[in-house]
């Protein structure tokens, strides 16, 4: 499976686009869409560059999603997670309750456990509650 338009456009709607390299409120060097890796103090790009660097990244976290999921998923499923693991990283979905219950096919409980997920260095930050109540809402939604 790989993530719909929907999908990207969700991440593209909460990570932003920036062509020059910041420090994200989680402390690390980003640039594009969130693009973290590779990523050096200065580095200046081109939305070309920017959306090439999406696309790998992209990839790399559904790689991660199908690997970590056992059970079948819905396309507006496997978009939240893609971006939920987009944001979060690999090891978030691989430590996570979130993962335990949904391998044990308690789909039910997933959106809830999205939502918790709304800190950063222990502090609630609003950009990310609005997001996990984005992706929460999506992988609930009936296709």
């Amino acid at each position: 499976m790989n993530i719909s338009q929907r999908g990207i456009n969700l991440i593209k709607k909460y990570e932003g686009l920036e062509l020059k390299a910041y420090t994200c409120k989680g402390g690390k060097l980003t640039i594009g869409w969130g693009t973290t890796k590779g990523v050096t103090s200065g580095m200046v790009i081109t939305i070309k560059q920017a959306e090439e660097f999406l696309k790998r990244d992209i990839r790399y976290f559904e790689l991660w999603v199908d690997k970590l999921i056992d059970v079948p998923l819905n396309q507006n499923q496997y978009d939240a997670l893609v971006s939920f693991t987009y944001n979060l990283g690999e090891g978030a979905l691989k430590d996570s309750t979130l993962r335990k219950f949904l391998n044990q096919s308690r789909y039910d409980l997933v959106p809830a456990q999205i939502l918790r997920w709304n800190k950063s260095k222990g502090k609630i930050l609003p950009g990310l509650v609005r997001r996990r109540e984005e992706e929460s809402k999506l992988f609930a939604e009936k296709i």
